[in-house]
């Protein structure tokens, strides 16, 4: 395994409303809710509550995370490469960021580098949000205070197709389309994760697609820097 890609631990969450019943917020929170509502109102038919369904989820103030999946390569007894990912996932947020947070601390803070796309400005900085609100100090790896910009080893896959230019979003699926990665969009996307949470009770089906995602970002990982192999990524996964 090149040296750059052994302290690379790739990351995605998945996020959800942090409740599915809306007149259970207490009244605090709703008027909090409903200053924010007003920037996505597109017509009066649109209530602070519809609009809390369809958008609390991407807010750590008014969201909760409910599946970490991560994953870190490692060379194969055939010498492939190969990428190990697990997920923490589950109804109880505080349990599974637990988890996470122990895993990563076992990790070297001093070389370790966090992988995910969009990562800077959702992922990490999602995380650091909910672990606060959960009680949980944060791990060395989140912590920035009083880090100098280069002493931060966050990566972004979303900023290095970047390439300076700061008005351009483009997502993990398109560039899994351009780079001819598999699509971890096979029943599901972002967009259903709720749906698929609250009203599916379908936790399984949201952490098989976190891990698909995983896996299409060191995927595409590899293509960005132009790292080829020679055989198909070898995928084992551990719950």
């Amino acid at each position: 395994m090149l040296p750059e890609l052994r302290d690379l631990l790739f990351l995605d969450i998945e996020t959800v409303a942090s409740t599915d019943n809306y007149n259970a917020l207490d009244e605090r929170l709703k008027t909090q809710w409903s200053r924010k509502a007003n920037f996505f109102k597109r017509d009066s038919e649109q209530t602070d509550e519809s609009i809390f369904h369809d958008r609390a989820g991407i807010h750590a103030e008014f969201g909760k995370i409910i599946c970490v999946a991560v994953g870190k390569f490692f060379d194969t007894e055939n010498g492939e490469l190969g990428l190990k990912t697990k997920a923490y996932y589950g109804d109880d947020e505080r349990e599974l960021l637990s988890e996470f947070k122990m895993m990563v601390e076992k990790l070297d803070p001093a070389v370790l580098k966090l992988c995910a796309h969009n990562g800077k400005e959702f992922d990490y900085p999602y995380l650091c949000r909910r672990l606060l609100v959960n009680g949980l100090p944060l791990p060395p790896t989140l912590n920035l205070m009083g880090k100098k910009p280069w002493e931060v080893l966050h990566l972004d896959t979303m900023e290095m197709w970047k390439f300076g230019d700061y008005k351009h979003f483009t997502s993990l699926d398109l560039l899994a389309a351009i780079f001819q990665v598999p699509s971890s969009k096979s029943d599901m996307d972002g967009s259903q994760v709720n749906k698929v949470y609250y009203e599916d009770k379908n936790l399984e089906k949201i952490k098989d697609y976190c891990v698909r995602d995983v896996v299409v970002l060191a995927q595409l990982y590899l293509k960005m820097r132009s790292v080829f192999i020679s055989q198909p990524l070898v995928h084992k996964h551990s719950d």
